[in-house]
Formats: structure tokens, sequence, C-alpha cells
């Protein structure tokens, strides 16, 4: 949950409720992620997880987003605001390694990439475990071969960014939750963490069944008071809308509540991150001050509707019992009627 709702208190209260907190790295100097490590250090003994972002490998050629720059000109000008510069970065890739390796969080999870076996190496030597996000079979494999503990397995469901790296053939909007846990099931032994749509423990429950040894929530939490979520962005939250993965906010595939920027501009979006990013963050944050929800992205899974505005470490613990009781139910005598020839 970079970018926002992401907050040292959202992972202090869910480590106290007996969940693994992340802190989202993404878009933060590592300075800045350093204080937030330390500021959940202080307020909990429990283990937690850092997510950082892999670097796109290579500049997008501007002829690529040039055309779509002078088309959302007039968003920033609407806004009170100018558009940013379309820069390549790594995210300060390589402060944010040094910094995690010498804090020592539990684990550290990648999205947009599959870390290098020496990047890898270098973390378990650290006593760090490694997650890599994956949304397919061939990520699966190569995350696996690059030596990581465990596969964050992320569905079409899942709102934010999509975190693969490598095609499949299949579009944008990825593969199913649950048809993605089985097939990377029977492709690696690894560990498997779902995500995309968990919403209640019933979802839980089925992931479970489908081959997971654990849930990561998003948008679950994305009302709980510890959340940073934008208040124009809570407003939408639980009320029944559709969502859609677009790149017109950050010119790489993401699943938000269709809004009107979304509308009219996801179909001459570009392939261009983090360029479009850096380009559409200024009048982001300008509609985000003014709460124009039509203005800036509203990531959101499917399913949001079910969103709880309640203390994370509540939503946590309900989940979490509401799927024992699930599992409960169908263990205790469910069966498959089996079909008549």
């Amino acid at each position: 949950m970079a970018g926002g709702p992401s907050t040292p208190e959202l992972a202090v209260a869910v480590g106290r409720a007996g969940g693994l907190g992340f802190l989202a790295a993404g878009y933060k100097r590592a300075d800045a992620v350093g204080r937030e490590i330390r500021a959940v250090r202080e307020a909990t003994p429990a283990p937690f997880g850092v997510n950082v972002f892999v670097p796109t490998p290579e500049p997008a050629d501007p002829d690529r987003f040039r055309e779509y720059l002078r088309r959302i000109a007039p968003e920033a000008e609407r806004q009170g605001a100018e558009l940013g510069e379309p820069r390549f970065d790594d995210d300060d890739w390589e402060a944010k390694l040094a910094l995690v390796c010498a804090e020592r969080p539990a684990v550290v999870s990648f999205t947009f990439g599959c870390p290098a076996w020496d990047v890898v190496d270098r973390l378990h030597r650290a006593d760090i475990a490694v997650w890599v996000t994956i949304t397919n079979v061939e990520e699966a494999r190569a995350a696996h071969a690059a030596g990581a503990d465990g596969l964050v397995v992320q569905g079409t469901e899942a709102g934010g960014h999509r975190g693969g790296w490598l095609s499949d053939g299949s579009d944008e909007g990825g593969v199913g939750l649950l048809a993605l846990l089985r097939t990377v099931s029977h492709a690696t032994p690894l560990p498997l963490i779902a995500t995309g749509g968990i919403m209640d423990g019933a979802a839980l429950a089925a992931v479970l069944c489908a081959g997971a040894s654990a849930a990561q929530l998003g948008t679950a939490l994305m009302l709980a008071p510890e959340a940073a979520t934008a208040e124009a962005q809570r407003a939408l939250l639980a009320e029944q809308r559709a969502t859609r993965v677009t790149r017109a906010f950050s010119g790489r595939p993401a699943r938000g509540i269709v809004n009107r920027f979304m509308s009219e501009h996801s179909a001459t979006a570009p392939l261009a991150y983090p360029e479009i990013h850096h380009a559409t963050s200024p009048l982001r944050a300008a509609a985000r001050r003014r709460g124009d929800a039509d203005a800036f992205n509203l990531w959101a899974g499917q399913a949001h509707e079910l969103v709880q505005a309640r203390p994370a470490g509540e939503i946590v613990r309900q989940i979490a019992d509401e799927a024992s009781a699930v599992l409960e139910r169908v263990a205790g005598g469910r069966r498959v009627t089996r079909p008549s020839a």
C-alpha cells in the first residue's frame, strides 16, 4: 500500500493482533523508511516486514509518453498544478537494500521484479526472509530459482499496482487468485502468500484451501484509523463501484475504482513507469488536497465494498476467527456429492 495508506501505526496494529505488519518503502527515501522502521520497533517487539520496489530495467522511450503528457496537461491546470518531470529513477534501490540489511526486519518482500540471486543471498546473510510478488507461473519459477523463501501470489482481484514483471500472454488484468494459487502450487514447493480480494474470513479460508500458507490484506485495512488513506478515497471505498485496471495514473497497470480521469485517459495511457508516475504525481497530490476524487488514483481491490471502518487489529482478528469457523464447519461434515454416472 505504497503512496499513502501504509503507516508505522498500521504495521504495529497488525503485529499486535498476531499478523505480520508491513511497511511500504515505495516512493520514499531510504532515510524516511529508516525512521518508520525505528518507529515500529519502538512501539512493538512483534516481527514485521518491509516491501521494496525492484527498479524498472530501462527507461521508456520518450516518444511513447510525450503525446500522453500533452493530453493530460489540462488536468494539471485544473488542479492548479503543473506536471512533474517524467524522470526515470530506481526508487533509491541501493540505499534501501543497505538499510534493510542493517535494520534486519523479519521479511523483505519485492514488487515489480525479482531481485538477483546475489541480492537474495545478501539478505539471507542478514537473516532476512525474502518474498517475491508474482502474478503467473513463469514468475513463480524465476523467483524460486533466485532463492526466494516465499511467493506473494497476486490475483487479478488485487487493488493497486500489478506486481509482476514477466508476461505470460494474459491481458494486463491477470489471472484470478484461486486459479493462480492452484497452478503455482503445482510449479513450486515454496510457501504461498495469497493476495487479492481477501476481505473476510470466508475468502481467507478459500485461499488456504487452495494452497496458500497465509494471506496478505490490503484494501481490507484501508478504512482503519491507522491507515493514511485520503479522505476522498475513504468516502468511496464502502460504495458499490466498479474497479478497472489502468495505466492512466502511473504508466503501469493498477486496479482502482473507476473515476473520470481513468475513464478519459486509460485508452491512451502508455506503458512508461516510473515516468508517468512522476509526471502525474503533482496533479494527483493537488487533487487529494482538494478532495477531488475524480482526478487521483483510488486504488482498491475487487470486493472493496466489504471494507470495514474499524481498528486494524479488530479487522485482523475478526477475519482470522471467521476463517477458523469456516474451516471447522467444512471439516465437520460437508461432503462433495459425487455426480451419478
